[in-house]
């Protein structure tokens, strides 16, 4: 991308500092939380739907739990310090994300 190889032995972070890239963590967050707004906003959504379905308890594979949408949803609220209601004004939520 800037003219490196893995031969010049350059970490990744090094080369994103360069190009100016942000890490791939900040832009997950970003989209999910992008969605995740939307999807609050928005009345008719089906994936709202989804959101209250309950899942069948019972026993599960050995080592630790998949984190569910709602728990990631949850720490990147968190991270970003925002709060599910902020998802109704989208002008305050878009400004808030970076987007």
């Amino acid at each position: 991308m800037c003219g490196y190889t893995r031969m010049d032995r350059i970490r990744n972070e090094v080369i994103r500092y360069v190009v100016k890239v942000a890490p791939i963590e900040d832009k997950m967050r970003e989209t999910r939380l992008r969605w995740f707004g939307h999807v609050k906003r928005s009345v008719d959504a089906s994936v709202r739907r989804c959101a209250r379905i309950n899942i069948p308890e019972g026993k599960r594979e050995k080592g630790q739990p998949k984190k569910s949408l709602d728990k990631m949803i949850r720490e990147d609220l968190n991270v970003v310090e925002l709060m599910e209601d902020m998802a109704q004004d989208r002008k305050l939520w878009r400004m808030r994300l970076g987007s």
